[in-house]
């Protein structure tokens, strides 16, 4: 039986001629990384370790994303922490104010990762470098340690589910109404701990933006990883940001899949995630009339030039509703300069709008635009049957707070 793409990166980094779903194996990694939240928990963790020397100062990134500029005392510790870290041995890719950005759209902009590496990181989107070919996964902070320390990560081999995309996207669409559409379709655990692989002639004409928006949201499906094949897009992408050797993997004719979809990428519409699950997708021609407080336009999935321009196109010449708070925040510091001598700066704030510093806080309700989720919980609570499981960062609409 033949390997999947994620298989065949896996057994190479296991150094095995070939891998199944379901092996143990020890993989070699060729990054590690954690951010200003998950980062000082592997530090902790590695106190206690006979050696806290880092495997490799290159191949590991940490990014101050989350807090930044610190919002209280307990955040600038955070990072206090972190940096101390990043100095005493010497890290490579060490990224704080002034040079951070929303890490899964720094690192792929930085040429930190590339086709067929293994990558982990302490926060659950690291899967979204898989639209370059690679795999990579979100693990938890005492595995991040472990990894910093010895270059190496355990990984049961997950089964896979193939995607089959075909046609193109149509005006208003974009890749994440096709991974939200996709999560409506199998649910929050429809991929759990398998690997989620793309293919289809479909995928030439998703952007590269696109890819990395639906590898990224792999994990609110359940997913182990997301992960595209290698096209002339994806080299240009890499070649353009200094990516270095790569290796390209293609799943054999006769690899095996749990289960596999076709999706008509031009019959798709704009799709919008209400609470409290990703799954609970609607078409815009499903939504409704619902009352809109808040919008943040950014994260790790919307933050980027490509989004810009959008929002632009839609804010040029018109203003931001009365009632409405309308927060812009570029994925990373080249985006918001690209932004910037774009013009597109000018539309946002003529707007009514306001540009943040790169940063993931309000996507998960903790900085620079956080909610009044008390209320929010009161209102839900009377309205919607649904009960509470947490939230996930993805496109949503927010009751009135």
């Amino acid at each position: 039986m033949g390997m999947t793409m994620t298989q065949k990166i896996l057994a190479r980094a296991a150094g095995l001629g070939e891998v199944h779903a379901g092996d143990l194996i020890e993989a070699d990694l060729d990054l590690v990384l954690g951010n200003d939240i998950t980062a000082k928990v592997a530090i902790d963790e590695m106190s206690r370790f006979s050696s806290d020397k880092v495997f490799d100062k290159d191949k590991i990134a940490l990014v101050m994303d989350h807090f930044v500029p610190n919002r209280d005392i307990k955040s600038a510790e955070n990072c206090k922490c972190v940096r101390e870290y990043a100095k005493k041995h010497g890290i490579t890719n060490f990224y704080d104010v002034g040079q951070m950005g929303i890490e899964h759209a720094l690192l792929p902009e930085k040429g930190l990762v590339a086709a067929g590496d293994v990558v982990i990181g302490a926060d659950s989107h690291t899967c979204t470098y898989g639209a370059l070919g690679a795999f990579s996964t979100g693990v938890g902070s005492t595995d991040m340690a472990a990894g910093c320390v010895t270059g190496k990560a355990w990984f049961k081999v997950p089964s896979a589910i193939r995607f089959n995309l075909t046609g193109k996207l149509g005006p208003y669409v974009s890749g994440k109404d096709v991974i939200l559409h996709i999560i409506g379709m199998i649910g929050v655990d429809g991929a759990l701990y398998q690997s989620m692989e793309f293919a289809g002639d479909g995928i030439a004409s998703l952007t590269m933006d696109d890819r990395f928006t639906i590898a990224n949201m792999a994990i609110e499906a359940g997913g182990k990883n997301g992960i595209f094949p290698v096209d002339e897009q994806t080299v240009s992408y890499m070649e353009a940001h200094g990516a270095k050797n790569w290796t390209v993997f293609e799943a054999d004719p006769d690899a095996e899949y749990e289960k596999e979809y076709t999706i008509d990428l031009s019959q798709l519409r704009p799709t919008v995630a209400f609470p409290h699950l990703p799954e609970n997708t609607r078409t815009i021609d499903e939504v409704g009339d619902i009352p809109i407080d808040q919008v943040v336009i950014g994260s790790c999935t919307n933050g980027r030039l490509s989004d810009l321009f959008a929002a632009a196109a839609v804010l040029k010449g018109r203003k931001v509703a009365d009632g409405v708070r309308c927060i812009v925040i570029p994925a990373t510091q080249e985006i918001y300069m690209q932004a910037m001598e774009e013009g597109l700066l000018k539309i946002f704030i003529e707007a009514g709008a306001v540009v943040s510093t790169p940063t993931c806080g309000p996507c998960l309700g903790g900085h620079m635009g956080i909610l009044a989720l008390r209320f929010i919980w009161q209102v839900l609570l009377s309205r919607l049957p649904v009960p509470w499981q947490g939230g996930s960062r993805h496109r949503s609409i927010s009751e009135r707070s």
